[in-house]
């Protein structure tokens, strides 16, 4: 086949169909991607130009939007997100793939039971339970802590990544496992040294759903927590808002800063997000 048919094959694959699903691409990469770029080039603009020119490209470069945002708080804001989000996920990560091998692995009546329990996690939504939680953390004395985060993001986190591991873990040939059995590896061993290196890929979607959720989550940023010292960055951003005027230049860098770690977490592990999630699907 000569290189001008091979041109000519390539043209010819194309049905309008491959063309209309090509156009739809790219509106939804515009309606994605344009939001980001209008808080990167608002955030190098002065008040008075984003307030003026919203759609205009700065006219100079506002780079201190960004040393006036790190400075009036984002650096301490960013570490507590920093050390919530890392907690969370290694906490989830860890309980979910427990309980995982243990709801695919084993049988019995209460082991049903317990994953119906897990399935009715997933039904109890947070803002239901923010008054109970509330009073609980109280009593418990870890209100205003970063304790009073990590906690209650890893149980609402726990139900889906438990069935999420699980449905991997059930794809997990049984002659594998015997056959560490036959070895000498006790059940834990070969939770640790069989399932775990083998599941990296719905690890990796796990850690990413819950990054994406703790990263962001506002609603028990702002309630359970008071100080200034434990806010991570949602909560901290609206000590830049004041009753009548609002800085809308280091509020937008503000902003830029807590996006660009998860975009860069999520473009590195993007790859294996795809396989887990396809992975995590093949069995319930």
């Amino acid at each position: 086949m000569t290189f001008a048919n091979i041109r000519t094959y390539r043209r010819d694959s194309f049905t309008p169909v491959h063309y209309l699903v090509f156009l739809m691409l790219c509106i939804g990469f515009i309606l994605v991607a344009y939001p980001l770029f209008w808080i990167l080039m608002s955030s190098l603009k002065t008040t008075e130009e984003i307030s003026l020119s919203i759609w205009a490209l700065p006219t100079k470069l506002q780079w201190k939007n960004y040393a006036n945002a790190w400075n009036k708080g984002i650096s301490q804001y960013f570490v507590n997100s920093m050390l919530v989000t890392t907690s969370t996920i290694i906490g989830v990560i860890i309980v979910s793939s427990l309980c995982a091998y243990g709801l695919s692995r084993y049988r019995g009546r209460w082991i049903n039971v317990m994953l119906v329990v897990v399935m009715g996690g997933m039904m109890l939504n947070p803002q239901v339970c923010l008054i109970p939680l509330y009073g609980l953390l109280t009593r418990l004395g870890i209100r205003n802590t970063y304790l009073a985060l990590i906690i209650p993001y890893m149980a609402f986190r726990l139900p889906l990544n438990t069935l999420l591991i699980r449905s991997f873990f059930l794809s997990v040939p049984k002659e594998i496992e015997e056959s560490a059995t036959l070895d000498g590896c006790g059940g834990f061993q070969v939770y640790w040294r069989i399932f775990l290196p083998m599941s990296r890929p719905i690890l990796l979607t796990s850690a990413i759903l819950t990054a994406y959720y703790a990263w962001n989550e506002f609603l028990f940023a702002i309630i359970f927590i008071d100080s200034t010292k434990y806010r991570t960055i949602p909560a901290g951003l609206m000590s830049f808002r004041d009753a009548l005027q609002v800085d809308w230049g280091p509020l937008l860098a503000g902003m830029a800063i807590s996006a660009i770690p998860i975009m860069i977490f999520f473009i590195s592990v993007q790859k294996y997000f795809i396989r887990g999630m396809m992975a995590g699907s093949v069995k319930g």
